[in-house]
């Protein structure tokens, strides 16, 4: 399926490994042009290259902290040009309530929740001005959805702990919740505004991340961090998603294919948010 995605660029947060680099693949396989942001400028010069090689693409980087104030309105200015943002860095720590200190909350929260916020902000109006729906440009859609114009758009990689509630992801299950409802809120009137945004929410997925927050878990449970692979044998088909199962989805969202998608958020767990058990 051509997602129609070709001549259009991409930003994506968090993007030179794990999902953000399944989703600029994806993106890059359907001749769509990528910005990698990240902190890492070598993580980023390394991803950007293997993209390039693969793809044929224009595949620009810039290393930023999200998490600094000041750095979306920056990276807007550099970028201003964009079609689709994704906002996918994060990295939320394990642990109850007991566990995690005030000061680790405020400092994940800065990256994940108010980072995502932020570009959000300093993007929206950007896309705004290129979307031929925009209000006063006199546009209407066509019937047929493969013609239709290019709809800029913003997908937001959250979380399924905002449905799962584990307390021992306490901090990562509230802040996904938080960014669930701002991308609802948000996306419910962005179509006013000629824009889409919607929300993606993967469950496990077996990134460097994932396999950190396993071990700890597995140090928690079983007092052997290096346990943390049977911790999977529960899940739906034994396994974690991969990243490109997750990347290819966000490509999808982004796309005239899933055009008429906004304010909602599409939950990729292999059904572990919908399970219900009375013991």
């Amino acid at each position: 399926m051509d997602l129609l995605l070709r001549g259009r660029t991409a930003l994506i947060t968090g993007g030179s490994k794990g999902i953000g680099r399944a989703a600029a693949e994806s993106m890059a396989a359907e001749g769509c042009d990528v910005i990698l942001v990240s902190r890492t400028q070598g993580a980023l010069e390394e991803a950007a290259g293997a993209i390039r090689s693969r793809f044929q693409v224009n595949v620009r980087v810039h290393a930023a902290d999200i998490a600094v104030q000041g750095t979306a309105e920056d990276i807007a200015a550099r970028f201003p040009e964009i079609d689709i943002l994704v906002n996918n860095a994060g990295a939320i720590p394990g642990g109850s309530l007991a566990q995690v200190d005030g000061t680790t909350w405020r400092q994940s929260w800065q990256l994940k929740v108010f980072g995502y916020i932020d570009m959000c902000r300093a993007f929206y109006p950007l896309l705004k001005a290129r979307s031929p729906y925009a209000a006063g440009s006199g546009a209407t859609a066509p019937r047929e959805a493969a013609a239709a114009p290019f709809v800029p758009s913003i997908v937001n990689v959250v979380g399924n702990a905002a449905e799962t509630l584990d307390q021992a992801y306490i901090c990562g299950v509230t802040g996904n919740a938080a960014l669930y409802a701002f991308t609802r809120s948000l996306g419910g009137t962005a179509p006013n505004d000629g824009l889409r945004v919607v929300g993606l929410s993967p469950g496990p997925v077996a990134t460097d991340r994932l396999i950190g927050l396993m071990k700890k878990k597995s140090a928690d449970r079983t007092g052997d961090a290096d346990r943390w692979q049977e911790l999977f044998s529960p899940m739906p088909f034994g396994r974690a998603a991969t990243p490109e199962e997750i990347g290819d989805m966000i490509a999808f969202l982004a796309s005239p294919r899933s055009g008429f998608t906004s304010g909602t958020i599409v939950t990729i767990d292999g059904g572990m948010a919908a399970r219900s058990r009375a013991f």
